[in-house]
C-alpha cells in the first residue's frame, strides 16, 4: 500500500476525487499519477495511473481501473449532473506529479509552469536534476540550477525526446504502454 504522502497534490473537486479513488486503485496495485477535471456543461474525469510493479500499462488495466473507480464515483457523487469517465496510462511525456516521478525521470528534459512567477517567469524547460517532498530541480538550458517549490508548480511534464524514447522502450520492450488508454463515452447517471 502507499501512503497518502506519496500521492500527487491536488486541489478543490480534483483532491475530493483523488482521495475518494486513490485507496481503491491502489488496492488493486496501482498507483494514481493524475485526476483532472474538465468541461463545463457535460465534465470529463481524466484519470491517469501507473501500474504498482512497473508492468507496462495495458487497455485491461485501464478497464479495470474505469469499472472499480467508477462504481466509487457512483456512491461519492463529487459530481452533480452528466460526466464521463477516461482512465489512461501517464504515457511517455507524463506528468511530473510525484517525487518518484522526478526522481526516476532525473536526467531527461522537462517543462515546467509556475503558479507564482520566480525569477520574472512562469514557465521552464531544463534536465531534471531530482526532487524531494518540498522542492524540484532543473538544470536549465542556459546551464543554471533552478529550485522551485513544488507547492508552486501549476504542471510539469517530461518533453518527448529521442532519449526518452529509448529509455522507455527499454523499460518495457514488449509493449507500447502508452497507447493505453479506455474511455466510457456514457455519462454517469445522477440521481
Amino acid at each position: 500500500m502507499f501512503l497518502a504522502t506519496e500521492r500527487p497534490q491536488h486541489e478543490g473537486l480534483e483532491a475530493r476525487i483523488a482521495d475518494a479513488i486513490a485507496p481503491t486503485i491502489e488496492h488493486m496495485g496501482y498507483e494514481l499519477v493524475r485526476v483532472q477535471v474538465s468541461g463545463q456543461a457535460r465534465p470529463v474525469v481524466q484519470i491517469m495511473a501507473d501500474r504498482a510493479d512497473g508492468a507496462p500499462f495495458r487497455v485491461e488495466d485501464c478497464e479495470a481501473i474505469s469499472h472499480a473507480i467508477g462504481a466509487v464515483l457512483d456512491v461519492e457523487d463529487p459530481i452533480k449532473g452528466e460526466w464521463s469517465l477516461e482512465v489512461s496510462s501517464a504515457g511517455i511525456d507524463r506528468p511530473l506529479t510525484r517525487t518518484k516521478d522526478w526522481t526516476n525521470y532525473a536526467g531527461h528534459l522537462a517543462t515546467l509552469e509556475l503558479l507564482v512567477p520566480q525569477e520574472g517567469r512562469k514557465r521552464f524547460r531544463g534536465i531534471i536534476l531530482g526532487a524531494d517532498a518540498e522542492t524540484a530541480r532543473l538544470r536549465l538550458e542556459d546551464g543554471a540550477e533552478l529550485a522551485v517549490a513544488r507547492g508552486n508548480i501549476r504542471r510539469a511534464k517530461l518533453v518527448l525526446t529521442d532519449e526518452l524514447i529509448a529509455a522507455t522502450a527499454a523499460a518495457a520492450p514488449e509493449e507500447d504502454a502508452d497507447e493505453a488508454s479506455d474511455e466510457d463515452p456514457k455519462p454517469a447517471r445522477r440521481n
